[in-house]
């Protein structure tokens, strides 16, 4: 069964203590966001100007607030990642497989990205909703984030042309997908291990069957402009930690296991990616297992 939630501290005093620790910052971040909002917006005058010029400023602005959502938690909590798995190089173009729990998740793949120089260029799949939403929404527009509902048939010609912006362009890009497309929950966790048994497939204990389709048409949009597919597996100790409870400080290390496969050595047809795919997530849930068990992940 997937990790429980992780639980707030029992001290009443210890939780409103955290709150007023934690709300300078959120101000903080919340106003300098709208601000870069708007600086993001004007910089729209780049455009028929110079492409390479607008997107460097859009970078820098998403590296710049970012970095000091990172560099708050590491200061204020000592927040870390415990990093295992490949040694990946700096600056290398990618596409990021990973795990999806909760929100802190995309906190902690913040933190390997700014470890490798590529905190400004990190794109993400999101929810169509979100674009709509000023600040974090509003910022992912001017980043190529690809925005999608859930129905391949009707993202399909969206997706690919932000792919082609990135090839034409040559955009340094860490490309982030969670391929079991939700969070993982008891009851989704369930639908997952008796859609697996119909399929044939080993009934996973910690997390989903991924979605291939997407994975399958990423790899063959970016072919040639990325130089790997990393395979993140993100735990926790004592229970997945929410978004608020990231900011808090009630969790202070994740433990990430990185594996780099090179994309010139991924399959050419979409049968044989999904497969590849199917297997990076049963040799990802053993790992979870063992490391629920062991403290370690193999």
């Amino acid at each position: 069964m997937p990790l429980p939630p992780l639980p707030d501290p029992p001290r009443r005093s210890e939780r409103v203590g955290a709150v007023l620790r934690a709300a300078p910052v959120v101000a903080f971040l919340s106003s300098t966001l709208l601000a870069l909002n708007g600086a993001q917006t004007a910089s729209l005058a780049l455009l028929p100007i110079s492409r390479r010029g607008f997107r460097r400023f859009n970078r820098f602005a998403a590296d710049l607030w970012w970095g000091w959502s990172v560099t708050a938690a590491k200061k204020l909590y000592g927040t870390r990642i415990d990093v295992t798995g490949d040694d990946v190089p700096p600056l290398e173009s990618a596409i990021v497989i990973a795990n999806h729990q909760q929100m802190a998740d995309i906190n902690f793949l913040m933190f390997l990205a700014r470890s490798k120089s590529r905190l400004g260029d990190l794109k993400w799949f999101v929810k169509k909703p979100l674009k709509y939403v000023p600040g974090i929404g509003w910022g992912m527009v001017f980043l190529d984030c690809i925005f999608v509902e859930r129905n391949w048939a009707a993202d399909r010609s969206s997706i690919e042309r932000t792919f082609e912006r990135l090839v034409r362009d040559r955009i340094p890009v860490w490309l982030v997908t969670f391929p079991e497309g939700t969070r993982v929950t008891p009851d989704k966790l369930e639908g997952a291990r008796a859609y697996a048994v119909k399929r044939g497939l080993t009934p996973p204990r910690h997390v989903l069957v991924p979605r291939t389709k997407g994975f399958a048409a990423t790899v063959h949009g970016l072919r040639g402009h990325v130089d790997a597919v990393y395979d993140v597996t993100i735990g926790y100790d004592d229970g997945v930690p929410t978004l608020w409870q990231f900011t808090k400080g009630f969790v202070t290390v994740a433990h990430l296991d990185v594996r780099r496969y090179p994309i010139d050595e991924l399959p050419d047809n979409d049968e044989e990616l999904s497969a590849w795919l199917l297997q990076r997530f049963e040799e990802k849930d053993q790992r979870l297992d063992d490391f629920y068990r062991s403290g370690a992940m193999s």
